[in-house]
């Protein structure tokens, strides 16, 4: 790029037009995280009759996939985008081909027996996690090239998670009420598949639009793209020289896994603690209602103390809110809903403000490295954020086996042990604190404040 075009991307107020379009994109990305981690264990225990210990297995294996294909797409975007001057191809072939596979994770009908379903499920599962890293891993690196501006990242991201927490409301309501909607569970899984899969592709569809606005930013700045195994072994070089990125990373990891087996053990929660399989949605609302309010402060807080202060506090806020509902293993009742809902207001800052940061750390990054890798550093992020997700279902899955947790086919009546119902509450509560707890740790090594952002701007406007 030329040496006035930076300044000017660090000087420019993003359009409303570039925001709405970005943020629609987490209608994909909040669809895709919440459905399958809210339903997929329990369509595998409660509707296939599969194991609890196997199904853990089926959302980790295709999980591990993600793991292993994210830094590759990560390296083959900033080829493409070197190559075409936009990461918008890979985008598209996500969110085109996720509906189909999607759809086909819950089409799967008892009447094929354990086995059978769970290979299919664990098939088409792996197609939508394919096509889904095709179109995330891209979409996360494009806020470090739409802007320099330390706040206009904050606004960008802020509103993404708006639209991202109001798409985890809509699926993670919308889904099981799908599913309900035919009095049937094989066609209701079937129906909600559709239905979500089609919603998700629109969203990511949409969202892609706006991978040429960036590329516009960035395109005649970019070097000679090496070869694809240089560049995919670049993003574990980044990890390795950032240490910024590594805190944040294993932070990012471990929240991961805390939100991610409250995610997982929603339906059982409702089923077995509360006694009401519809409870799931409540406990959806009691989440999402208060964090829809509560994104917007934590942008204007950020902007006040800095986002690395704010993301301690959403952190501390999550901790203490999750372990205050270990009582429900005592005293099961509605008052987990208020406890929820501050867990709720915790994790709009959880989505938010460490989204807003990693632009941060790729541009600190560029410093000395050069542009033109943001696609390296968002395939280990999203790797990383995929397999924090992933072993918080396996979590919840091995919680129920120890505990003995009895899986039943659709339409069987069953009744577990007490032990199971105790484990379904502590994989809500206690354990998604300790993970809290532990993220603090690399979040306390985190270096970059907002003075070292202004100073890489300042520096860009002297050259």
């Amino acid at each position: 790029m030329s040496t006035d075009a930076r300044p000017e991307r660090a000087s420019v107020r993003l359009s409303a037009r570039t925001i709405v379009n970005y943020a629609i994109g987490s209608l994909g990305t909040g669809g895709y995280s919440t459905l399958p981690g809210l339903v997929l264990t329990y369509f595998l225990t409660d509707n296939l009759g599969v194991a609890a210990l196997a199904a853990g297995i089926i959302v980790t294996t295709a999980k591990v996939w993600d793991v292993v294909i994210d830094p590759l797409i990560g390296a083959a975007s900033d080829r493409q985008l070197a190559r075409t001057g936009s990461r918008r191809g890979f985008m598209v072939i996500g969110a085109v081909t996720l509906p189909v596979f999607f759809a086909l994770t819950f089409a799967v009908p008892p009447s094929w027996g354990p086995v059978a379903s769970a290979i299919c499920v664990l098939l088409a599962f792996l197609g939508t996690a394919t096509a889904f890293s095709l179109f995330q891993v891209p979409y996360v690196a494009l806020p470090a090239e739409l802007t320099r501006s330390y706040d206009e990242r904050t606004r960008l991201l802020g509103w993404r998670v708006v639209v991202l927490t109001a798409a985890i409301l809509l699926f993670g309501a919308g889904g099981p009420m799908l599913r309900r909607a035919t009095g049937d569970p094989v066609t209701g899984y079937l129906l909600m598949g559709i239905v979500a899969g089609v919603a998700i592709g629109v969203g990511m569809l949409i969202a892609a639009r706006t991978a040429d606005a960036a590329a516009q930013a960035v395109s005649t700045q970019l070097a000679p793209s090496p070869d694809l195994r240089t560049q995919y072994l670049s993003g574990f070089r980044a990890l390795r020289r950032s240490l910024p990125f590594r805190a944040l990373l294993g932070t990012f990891l471990l929240q991961a896994l805390a939100t991610g087996t409250m995610l997982a053990g929603a339906q059982y929660v409702a089923t077995w603690v509360l006694r009401d399989e519809a409870a799931v949605e409540v406990l959806f609302v009691a989440l999402v209602g208060p964090a829809l309010i509560a994104t917007p402060a934590w942008t204007v807080i950020a902007n006040r103390i800095g986002k690395e202060r704010s993301f301690l506090a959403a952190s501390i806020l999550f901790l203490v809110a999750s372990a205050t509902i270990t009582f429900a293993v005592w005293a099961p009742g509605p008052w987990i809903y208020a406890s929820v809902a501050v867990a709720g207001i915790a994790y709009a800052g959880l989505q938010s403000l460490p989204m807003a940061m990693l632009p941060d750390v790729i541009s600190h990054d560029e410093r000395t490295t050069g542009p033109g890798q943001a696609g390296t550093f968002t395939g280990i992020w999203t790797a990383g954020e995929t397999i924090g997700f992933a072993l918080g279902a396996t979590a919840v899955a091995l919680m129920l086996a120890a505990t003995g947790y009895v899986s039943s086919v659709a339409g069987a009546s069953t009744v577990q042990p007490d032990a199971a119902v105790a484990g379904i509450v502590l994989s809500f509560s206690i354990l998604p604190a300790v993970l809290m707890a532990l993220s603090l740790i690399p979040l306390a090594r985190y270096s970059l404040r907002r003075h070292d952002i202004d100073e890489l701007t300042s520096r860009s406007f002297e050259e």
